[in-house]
């Protein structure tokens, strides 16, 4: 692997805060920020947040809710079954319930239904709602223009909330269509919790409720932005930083109990909600239960979230076996093709839910762009794709176009439909994009540091300054740093899990450190250079600097 310096912007010294480190100025500079935005960047504030009518359509779904508010409408609530979509529902349902509604919330189910407003989804949801006269797609409907158009046809209007690109057949003909991608509008980075967020704004703009607080429901905003792997940037990364800090008090009993069974106290980051919280959430809609992501998002009563953090904690367990089990067959089933530049490979049995993340695992264990399928009793497998950089998926696919029944997604990950008989003539054409592509390209792993630091600099001067720079995600990368001549001063303590607990000395300095997973790796003679990110440790009320290990490497090898 690669190691790779960034280079330091021209001029970063001048972003330096005072009082600061100075590799805080070098790391505000790579993140584009500029010396009249640096007070901004590392200290948002809510007032900073634009206004919600300057979306487009905003000012139509906000006079047709409000008709539903005064009309007393029976109105439903429709999202997608992720963290984001039920995250959208619990807060838009919170919205309209303070202006006295009581929308029904529904959410369809993966395996049987699909993604939006699929026709089995729509179907069951009119079943359960019969009178329903007004529906709010959330996180799901931007592409819906066939299922908008029956909704039509049975007097029910729908104003869509997503985030979603737009499809080629144009907007859909819905009574409003809140989407930043709707248009070239620079708050295409909210996720569809971040949308729903700006129209709960522009209603109480438009119609002020006393006692009803809109940052109150920043918790859920929060964990629907860290999950959904959007870019932390301008007011995604402001919605974020103050819904961590809400989310530490929060007095929602559901996330509470998740929070508790988590293990996960004190002050939050974004690695807690992306790592604990949101594969919980996402468990429930992975294996056909999304009310139950739903039902702990809002219940109200400590006993009844309990059970069901207990229930998302068993749903996470049987979605990690099958993790496990499709992992292996996987890897069976590559050793056919293990030449191959590119990994494609299907079943019938596999769990549809658990395929991306299978992907993933296998992308990172091979570094080769991949796609697994999982292929149902009528012989049609949906897959999903994972890529390395310099690999366009998005490209794939539309090169292979003929041989499926859909597909799309973006560059790094992607979903397709394939007939299972296509499966080999896939994996082919697949290879094929990728030779005619590559040609040129350095695609070999490679990790990027951010800054190279001496360990005496980590201290907690160090961290209480380098933390404004969080939260950290997609878009605002947790820094690596590096550290040259390290040695041991004790052999590696070996933990569960093959984790190592390292014991390092830079010169006169000494520093614990935690290589997670370490213990799978052969680990040359020191003296090494290792790379590594920084976090907070909180040990019986006793704050300290964790340093955990990403890569080592012989310090001869430089």
């Amino acid at each position: 692997m690669e190691w790779i310096l960034r280079e330091a912007p021209d001029d970063w010294e001048s972003l330096v805060p005072a009082g600061m480190p100075k590799i805080l100025g070098r790391l505000l500079a790579q993140r584009g920020v500029e010396a009249e935005s640096v007070e901004r960047f590392l200290r948002p504030k809510l007032a900073q947040l634009s206004d919600p009518f300057e979306i487009a359509e905003m000012d139509l779904a906000v006079e047709r809710v409000l008709l539903a508010v005064d009309a007393g409408e029976e109105v439903c609530i429709y999202g997608d079954y992720d963290v984001d979509g039920v995250s959208s529902i619990a807060v838009l349902s919170s919205v309209l319930q303070a202006y006295g509604l009581s929308p029904s919330c529904f959410v369809p189910h993966r395996s049987g239904e699909g993604y939006g407003l699929s026709d089995g989804g729509v179907a069951r949801c009119l079943r359960e709602n019969p009178t329903v006269s007004l529906l709010i797609s959330v996180d799901c409907g931007t592409v819906s223009n066939d299922a908008i158009d029956e909704l039509a046809k049975k007097g029910i209007e729908t104003v869509v909330v997503d985030h979603h690109e737009m499809g080629t057949v144009g907007r859909p003909n819905c009574v409003a269509l809140v989407n930043p991608k709707s248009v070239e509008d620079k708050r295409g980075y909210l996720c569809a919790a971040g949308v729903v967020f700006k129209l709960a704004h522009a209603l109480l703009k438009q119609r002020p409720l006393p006692g009803f607080d809109l940052k109150q429901v920043l918790d859920l905003v929060a964990v629907a932005t860290i999950s959904d792997i959007v870019p932390l940037v301008d007011e995604n990364r402001l919605l974020v930083r103050h819904g961590l800090r809400l989310l530490e008090k929060t007095h929602r009993p559901g996330l509470q109990a998740l929070l508790k069974l988590t293990g996960v106290m004190g002050r939050l980051s974004s690695a807690d909600i992306g790592f604990r919280i949101g594969p919980r959430l996402n468990a429930a809609g992975r294996m056909d239960q999304p009310e139950q992501a739903l039902a702990v998002l809002t219940t109200e009563s400590q006993s009844e979230a309990m059970q069901l953090a207990d229930d998302l904690e068993e749903f996470n367990r049987v979605r990690q076996q099958l993790d496990q089990k499709i992992l292996a067959e996987a890897q069976s089933l590559m050793q056919e093709n293990e030449d191959l530049p590119v990994i494609v490979v299907g079943s019938r049995g596999w769990h549809a839910g658990v395929v991306g993340i299978v992907a993933s695992r296998l992308m990172r264990m091979f570094h080769k762009p991949t796609f697994v399928i999982s292929i149902d009793e009528d012989g049609i497998g949906k897959g999903s794709g994972r890529s390395i950089e310099g690999v366009s998926l998005v490209e794939a696919i539309g090169a292979a176009r003929d041989l499926l029944v859909a597909g799309g997604g973006h560059h790094m990950a992607a979903g397709l439909s394939i007939e299972e008989a296509m499966i080999d003539d896939f994996r082919k054409r697949f290879v094929k994009f990728y030779n005619e592509t590559s040609v040129g390209k350095d695609l070999s792993p490679k990790v990027h540091i951010d800054a190279e630091v001496e360990l005496g600099d980590l201290s907690l001067d160090f961290l209480q300054s380098y933390e404004l720079l969080q939260p950290f995600g997609s878009g605002n990368a947790q820094p690596i740093f590096m550290a040259r001549e390290v040695w041991l001063t004790e052999p590696p303590r070996r933990l569960k899990n093959n984790h190592l607990r390292l014991f390092l000395r830079q010169g006169y300095e000494e520093r614990d450190a935690i290589f997670f997973g370490g213990g799978a790796n052969d680990l040359p003679d020191p003296p090494w250079d290792v790379t590594f990110t920084v976090d907070r440790n909180v040990f019986r009320g006793r704050v300290s600097v964790q340093i955990s290990i990403q890569h080592v490497r012989a310090a001869s090898d430089n």
